[in-house]
Order: structure tokens, then sequence, then C-alpha cells
């Protein structure tokens, strides 16, 4: 099976004018050709652009698994009550009858059928312990996120969430963003919106109540983690200059690394229950459902591919440019007269191919590939040895600046970062205490964490070892952690006993 991400190359390969390197849509597909021939003094030669595949929906590739494995329900058959009416028990979900079965599959389906198909968990029915679900979304391949994450749940939207990225297929995972109906009380953080973010503060971590308060039935059925708002921070409310957008994702940095992921995971922390008390009682009102989750984006081949390929339950990008890899990531063999570079958004609106060049290529040849982006001659620039790559010009005449570095000579900061003999990425503020859980900022550059939390802002509890652990640092699988509780008063109301089930409760104390 194949698919391409990009847009027709029309006539582009059969000897086109000059004026074909005008082909840019506006939007998403800006950097749709890889290259281009073009008439120059030599004659018929090749114009090598920058270049990135379509947007997609990415859920058509994925591969999703549960945690634990039996937490969808109908195994044994079980009858479930509405939310907001314990006395309208007709829903019944039974594993060995298709038409009463809910498998994850079904979060993926397509929609518009009646009635509406969705993935359903277990009831609560072992409350007061924590109904936890970890759901992984798999790639195997890196994806850059070009839309907002969309989930839809059908039980009502849950009161404690969290999305996480993995950027390293699932060996290390990242908190996106938290949901609760209160984020001090779940995750000792204040709540906000993506709307009290700015260009400066968008890659920080927040809790949101805007999609867990209140009545959750009678709500939007939808939670969000908003990616298109972000993007608006440079492009505009209506994403009408996508040109500073490529300009940041270019010389910001760990902004693009922001939008890019290997694996999501949400973890279901606590479902939905209307009301400040559960209903012990009737324990099948209290379940999580989910009918439907869109994930849209592109596969990552570094601007070196306009398209991808689904082949075998793989992807892989179709690499341009004398470069090979999944992601384009490396030079082919024959290509290595420089060392691999990702391909380049600026300038603007073609951007740098960064081609690789052949090996052992000789000094006449050298001359006569301006075409490629290889440097001439290096010149003396007196570039600024902190903030640059080197302390020579590259053969365009520019310094090559470090991340987060500009200027003609590298000397200046790009805006979150501070310059320390280089730019150094201002990660805290102690005045918009960014460190959390009694952490403290340390020169704008690290926080420095209490014994008992670590992580880059010290959102992470270290767990306990007399609490059974949560594995080991490098394990890739983060334990199924309840929200955080007032610690003393669950630990008198629930027992020791309650302790021995749960493998780790990390915000408890």
């Amino acid at each position: 099976m194949r698919f391409h991400l990009a847009l027709t190359l029309q006539a582009l390969w059969a000897g086109v004018c000059q004026a074909a390197m005008q082909h840019y849509p506006a939007a998403w597909g800006h950097y749709d050709v890889c290259k281009s021939q073009v008439y120059s003094d030599e004659g018929l030669t090749w114009d090598y652009m920058a270049c990135q595949p379509e947007a997609a929906d990415m859920t058509q590739y994925l591969k999703v698994t549960l945690d634990p494995p039996n937490i969808t329900c109908g195994d044994p058959p079980e009858t479930y009550c509405a939310l907001e009416n314990p006395y309208m028990c007709n829903n019944e979900c039974d594993a060995t009858t298709d038409e009463l079965a809910h498998p994850p599959e079904l979060m993926f389906d397509t929609e518009g059928r009646n009635p509406t198909t969705f993935w359903q968990s277990t009831s609560w029915k072992k409350y007061p312990k924590a109904l936890l679900v970890n759901i992984t979304l798999s790639w195997n391949k890196t994806i850059e996120l070009t839309d907002d994450i969309v989930l839809t749940f059908e039980s009502g939207r849950p009161e404690q969430m969290v999305l996480e990225k993995s950027l390293d297929y699932g060996r290390s995972w990242q908190p996106y963003q938290f949901y609760a109906t209160d984020c001090l009380d779940a995750f000792t953080m204040e709540p906000k919106t993506v709307q009290d973010l700015t260009q400066h503060t968008l890659l920080d971590i927040i809790c949101t109540e805007d999609y867990s308060r209140g009545y959750v039935w009678k709500n939007d059925k939808t939670v969000r983690f908003e990616i298109k708002d972000r993007f608006a921070l440079f492009a505009g409310p209506r994403l009408h200059n996508m040109a500073s957008l490529y300009g940041q994702l270019d010389t910001t940095k760990n902004l693009r690394d922001f939008f890019t992921i290997t694996d999501l995971r949400i973890r279901l922390l606590r479902p939905a229950t209307g009301a400040t008390m559960v209903d012990e009682n009737n324990l099948s009102r209290y379940f999580y459902a989910i009918s439907d989750i869109k994930v849209q984006g592109r596969c990552k081949c570094n601007l070196h591919a306009n398209s991808c390929v689904y082949d075998k339950e793989k992807l892989s990008c179709e690499c341009e440019h004398n470069t090979t890899g999944p992601d384009c990531g490396r030079c082919k063999k024959s290509y290595q007269g420089r060392a691999w570079s990702a391909g380049s958004y600026l300038p603007i609106p073609k951007g740098t191919a960064n081609t690789c060049i052949p090996s052992n290529i000789g000094p006449v040849i050298r001359q006569n590939v301006s075409s490629l982006g290889v440097a001439n001659r290096k010149e003396e620039c007196n570039c600024n040895p902190f903030g640059s790559v080197s302390d020579r010009c590259n053969g365009t005449g520019f310094c090559i600046c470090k991340e987060g570095t500009t200027g003609p000579k590298c000397q200046q900061c790009l805006p979150g970062y501070l310059w320390d003999d280089g730019c150094k990425s201002r990660v805290c503020d102690n005045e918009l205490l960014r460190c959390q859980n009694g952490g403290v900022c340390v020169n704008n550059v690290r926080c420095s964490c209490t014994s008992d939390y670590s992580g880059l802002l010290c959102e992470n509890h270290r767990c306990e070892s007399e609490l059974g652990g949560c594995g080991g640092p490098d394990s890739g699988q983060a334990p199924l952690t309840p929200p955080s509780l007032p610690g003393l008063l669950l630990l008198l109301l629930l027992g020791p006993a309650l302790l021995r089930d749960a493998s780790c409760w990390p915000a408890l104390l």
C-alpha cells in the first residue's frame, strides 16, 4: 500500500521553464517541491529546494495498545447506567457479540454511523481504587503535528487526564498537557489556557480546566491539545503569515521538536462523575468511552522529501537530495562529501535543501555545484566563537549560528534565550513560578528540585520504594498513577491495604 503526502509535481520534470519555480501553495503544503529543472548559462540544471510531505490523517497508520490490557469492557459482559440518570441502565457490553463489543479499534473507525461506535472501558467497580488507563498510539516513525489533537468522549469527559508525547519510540515520555476539574488539587498546578501563552512561553507545560469542569455530559464531548492556537502565536490568528512560523521553526530552539512525536499517550486518571461525591451504590455509571481520536500530521523527513510510503505496516520517507533512511536522516553512501544536514525553511519561500554531495568531489566540479548549496572558499568573518559553529563564514559569506543565537556575528540571543558564553535556553523564571512543587529556578536555565520531585519543571514525583516503585527511570513506561489527593487523609481513610494494591502513588505525599 502506498500513499503520497504531496501535491502533484505536474510538468516540473520535463524541461520546465523558470516560472515553474513559483509553484508554492499558501498553506501547509508550502514546501511541496524538492527540485525543478531551470535554464542557466550552463544549460538545463537542477534547482534544489527544501520540501516536506502534505499533511494527512495519521490515525490510519498507528498501532494502539492499552494498559492494563484487560481494561476493555465485555469480558465478562457488563451492564452500564447513564451518568446523568442512574436508573437508565440499558447499555450492555459483551466482547463475544459484535453488536455489543467496544474494542479499541472503534476509536479510529469512520464516524457518521448510527448509533455511534466507540471503545469503552470496564466500569469503576473497584472504587475507591483509581480507575486508570493508558492508551498509547505508536507510529514507529517521527511525525510532525499540523493540527489540533482531538479526543471525543461518549461517557463524559474525564475529570483528570494527561496527554504525553515520546520522541524516542516510547522509551521516555514528557507531558504535553494536563487536564482536570481542579488543577491545583490534581496536579498542584495553577490552571491556564492556551490563550495565556505567549511566544516566549509557548513550550510551557500547562494544566487546563477548560475540558473537564462542570456537568460534562451537557458540554462539548471533545478534549483538545491546541496545535493551531500555538501556531497562531507566530502566524497570526488565521495563520495568514506562515512565513513567520516557518522562520521561527528554523531558528527557535526546541520549537520544531515540540510539534514532533513518535508516540502519544493518553493517561486517563479519573472518569466523569458529574458530582462531588461518587455514588458507591451504582458504580456502573462511571467508565471511559472514546468514539474518535484525530491526529493530523505529516511524516518528518527533515525537509528532504515531499512524499511518504506505507509498506509492510511501516512509514518511510521517499528521500530526495541524495539522502536516505526512514527520516532522510543521512547521506547516501556515495554522497558523503560533507556532513549531512537537515533542510532549512529559510530563506522563504523555497528554503535551503542542504543537499548531500558526492564523495571525493574534485575542485573543478566543486566550483560548479553552487545550486547544491556547497560552500566555496571559506572567508574570515570574525564570527563570535561562542555563538557560531565556526569563526569562519560559510560559502555565502554569513556566520553559521548555533541554536538560539542570531545576529551577523552570532553575538545576540533569540527571544527565550540568555547569553552565558553562548545563548542558553530560558527554561524557567522565578517571577512566573514555572518550576513546580517547590522547585527553584537557577539562572533561568534549570529547575533545582526538592528531593521528592524530578523532571524539567519538577513536575514528576519520585516513587517511594516502600510503595512498590514505578519501574526504573529508563523503562519508558510510566506507571498508572492516580491524581494527587491529600495524602494523610487518604491513608487514614483507606488504610494500608490500598497501598499494597497500588503499584505507585506518585502524587500522594
